[in-house]
């Protein structure tokens, strides 16, 4: 091809482009934006022609209340359906704020004395409160802490039919004077109101008010979430509306009734749940149980007429970690219950305690699958030995009476495996095992284990033997403080433990029915302790699960959320928690709180600075910032700091 017609198909190529360009230019930017069929000759809207004709109409807002209030003044204008609203605001000069408010000062103070020469008190009593308040402006202005502004307001208010234009209207303008505010439909001038409330920064009606700093405050769309529910208990005050904040722990709105609770030590966290131990178990008839790491519960239970039970090398109180309930369980198909006892569960939930306990503090790596099968079949034996099945009639001795007679009154429950018929077992086994692969493995299991053994003397022997102490039910608040124990490992250990038996005892016996279930909550304190051990915290992602399905609400209270996050094990907790409170972080793991739980800018940087007992509560998806304030009788328990506690009592 020649050069010249190459140039030719060039300039053919380039003639559509130009004819474009050339048309752009010529046409204003309202032609080129605009649909093609809007029709303006109507006075007092404009219909938008499409495949579905919609009506506009704009209004202008003509007087507004003496004193504005944050945040509802323009709250319904925002809120009111299919409406877009503009706010132009222009602040004004000082030096001209200066000149018009003496002016107008001078003005008011002409017409006070001409009111009071004619005897018009009335006028003359109204005159001179404005003439103060526009004098207190003005030397608040001259000192720099007040501005004013001007300001317009437009809105445009869609509908798909003329009558339904003008029923939103009205309904617009009723909701608007509640709040003393007046709307005006922008009557002939309909085209301009709408092109001002297009986003082209043009106010081409220019309807102004005068703000100072802070009314100018309250029209910003900012909006907050009323959290909480129609039933529950006062849980503290909403910082940001004022208002309280109830709360139902098991609303039917919640996907589950578990909590966390995430703050820095002295934030107020113990605080916090003994206020809401407190009022559920008054107000709601909650039954309440904790794991007390701390022992910081125990004048809660002597408060509320409950149970402590202290588990400590020197006390004479044994759990057994191999305690079996029956339980009530819900036929899916036939929703009829049936009770029957899940021997294979426990088994499970038994045998990752007693690895936990064969790892000890070090964590070690001897324990393997190899270690576990050998556990696991050893436990199992000792519920067969027992003839411990799923009839739940297998937990009793069958006396005599009661095979003649069937009387159920002299049931009597079979002495359960303990960790030293366990122990013993297992020495026998091991003797019997011709199995070189398992030989180290019944070695290693005999020398650690038996520290856990009462009848060597094993320094960690207070799980070992039958169960002393047996919840009884009905006790609004049961404290088992294990505060004593040794705190890197001991105690870990016994959350384990004492969580299974929790299951068995207090979580199981509730029934699957919601109208028969008990409400109850289960509080693990310094949850964060059970971490480094893998079983523990597989249990505890397994009792969140399941929490819900028995009617029971399991909280999560710990001081260092970055051991939560680190461990991806353990984020089941977090999801199977539709409530979360965060008080007051520490500026180390806010950037981790903001990460997991998407916390804007703001949230991140008030939990940084926030003071004790205010926090981020969020419920579902609604979030609300929460003051938290217990009353002075209540402080005379909830209170944990000891300088607080001495100068009360003096």
């Amino acid at each position: 091809m020649s050069k010249k017609k190459l140039r030719e198909q060039e300039d053919q190529e380039k003639q559509p482009e130009e004819e474009v360009t050339r048309l752009l230019k010529r046409k204003t930017i309202k032609e080129i934006i605009a649909p093609s069929g809007i029709d303006a000759s109507n006075i007092d809207h404009l219909e938008i022609v499409s495949a579905t004709t919609r009506y506009a109409r704009s209004f202008f807002v003509s007087s507004l209340p003496r004193i504005a209030t944050f945040p509802e003044i323009f709250r319904d204008l925002y809120m009111f359906g299919d409406v877009n609203t503009s706010i132009y605001i222009n602040p004004i000069r000082e030096e001209k704020s200066q000149n018009e408010l003496n002016r107008a000062i001078n003005e008011m103070e002409t017409e006070r004395l001409v009111a009071m020469d004619r005897g018009n008190i009335n006028r003359e009593s109204t005159l001179t409160q404005k003439r103060m308040e526009a004098e207190e402006l003005r030397d608040q202005i001259a000192a720099g802490f007040n501005k004013l502004y001007e300001a317009s307001v437009v809105s445009t208010l869609f509908a798909y039919s003329l009558e339904d234009l003008d029923r939103y209207t009205k309904m617009l303008a009723s909701e608007m004077s509640k709040n003393l505010v007046g709307i005006k439909t922008a009557w002939g001038i309909q085209e301009d109101a709408f092109q001002s409330n297009l986003p082209l920064m043009n106010d081409k009606i220019e309807k102004i008010h005068t703000f100072d700093r802070n009314s100018m405050g309250t029209v910003f769309p900012f909006t907050t979430s009323e959290v909480g529910h129609p039933t529950g208990v006062p849980l503290g005050f909403n910082k940001q509306t004022g208002t309280p904040i109830l709360f139902d722990n098991f609303h039917s709105s919640l996907t589950n009734y578990n909590m966390v609770i995430f703050a820095k030590s002295g934030a107020g966290k113990s605080v916090t749940m003994k206020t809401l131990i407190s009022r559920s178990s008054v107000l709601m008839g909650i039954e309440s149980l904790a794991l007390d790491a701390e022992g910081e519960y125990t004048i809660v239970a002597e408060s509320l007429g409950g149970i402590n039970v202290v588990i400590s090398p020197n006390s004479k109180t044994v759990i057994n970690l191999f305690d079996i309930e029956p339980e009530t369980v819900k036929d899916e198909i036939t929703g009829k219950e049936r009770i029957m006892v899940n021997v294979e569960n426990k088994v499970e939930d038994v045998t990752q305690a007693l690895m936990t306990m064969a790892k000890g503090s070090t964590k070690s790596d001897e324990v393997n699958e190899l270690t576990k099968q050998i556990i696991a079949e050893v436990v199992s034996e000792e519920y067969m030995a027992r003839a411990i099945n799923s009839n739940p009639n297998s937990l009793f001795i069958q006396t005599k009476d009661e095979a003649i007679h069937g009387n159920m009154l002299s049931k009597q429950k079979k002495e359960m495996p303990t960790i030293g018929s366990w122990y013993k077992r297992l020495e026998a086994k091991a003797k019997a095992n011709t199995n070189k692969n398992y030989e180290y493995h019944y070695s290693y299991l005999l020398k650690v284990m038996k520290q856990y053994v009462r009848e060597f003397d094993g320094q960690m022997a207070y799980f070992d033997g039958q169960s002393t102490f047996d919840l009884l039910d009905g006790s609004p608040f049961i404290n088992i403080d294990i505060s004593q124990l040794e705190e890197r490992f001991a105690r870990p250990l016994a959350q384990q433990i004492l969580l299974s038996w929790i299951w068995e005892k207090f979580v199981k016996k509730n029934s699957e029915d919601r109208k028969r279930a008990k409400q109850k909550r289960v509080i693990v304190d310094e949850a964060w302790m059970l971490l480094p051990f893998p079983e523990a915290v597989d249990f505890l992602n397994k009792m969140a699960r399941r929490a819900r399905k028995r009617n029971v609400s399991l909280a999560i209270i710990s001081q260092r959320f970055q051991d939560f996050y680190e461990k991806p094990e353990a984020q089941a907790v977090l999801t199977s928690s539709d409530t979360k409170l965060f008080l007051a972080q520490d500026k180390s793991e806010i950037q981790y709180l903001k990460e997991v739980f998407k916390l804007s800018e703001g949230e991140a940087g008030f939990l940084v600075t926030c003071q004790r007992g205010e926090g981020l509560l969020k419920v579902g998806a609604e979030t609300a910032i929460l003051k938290i304030m217990p009353t002075r009788k209540e402080f005379e328990f909830v209170e944990t700091n000891l300088n607080k506690i001495a100068k009360e009592q003096n």
